[in-house]
């Protein structure tokens, strides 16, 4: 029976991870489908590309990686202490690469004057963010998520 990442990484054990992520219902993610008879070797590229964004925006290294037909292997190293001494305008910018900002974060990366509740705010998400940035559940969702939305409309 699997479980829930969450129970079974611990930094303090080992820093190092080899995940597996697989495509469901038997689907092809990479290569040519000899069945449908569709070629499907451009979405490497697409896996690849993500990889590289994400291990620049993350407290992650890849080790390496391989892409098969219907999953991809990653190897790589949780690094948190990297992201100790991350200012709260570089988590905002590793953050922003990836998701939009909320008007509040505009006016507070713009420099303009908030009141107590909006800089309480912004202080909170940055915290939360930091420790996104740090956690290897946000990173594979970050890597899968993006991959299967493209190649679910390309397959539509």
């Amino acid at each position: 029976m699997t479980r829930a990442r969450k129970h079974l990484v611990c930094i303090e054990e080992t820093p190092y991870y080899h995940i597996t992520s697989r495509c469901v219902r038997h689907s092809f993610l990479c290569g040519y489908d000899q069945h449908s008879g569709h070629d499907y070797e451009h979405r490497r590229g697409w896996i690849e590309e993500r990889i590289r964004i994400l291990s620049s925006v993350f407290a992650i290294d890849i080790g390496t990686y391989a892409i098969m037909s219907n999953h991809y292997h990653i190897v790589l190293k949780l690094c948190p202490e990297q992201a100790t001494d991350w200012s709260d305008k570089e988590v905002c910018q590793r953050w922003l690469q990836l998701f939009q900002d909320s008007l509040i974060m505009q006016m507070h990366l713009a420099g303009k004057p908030l009141n107590s509740a909006q800089l309480a705010t912004v202080k909170a998400t940055i915290q939360v963010w930091h420790k996104r940035l740090t956690n290897l559940g946000w990173f594979m969702k970050c890597l899968n998520e993006p991959i299967a939305r493209m190649a679910n409309k390309e397959d539509a």
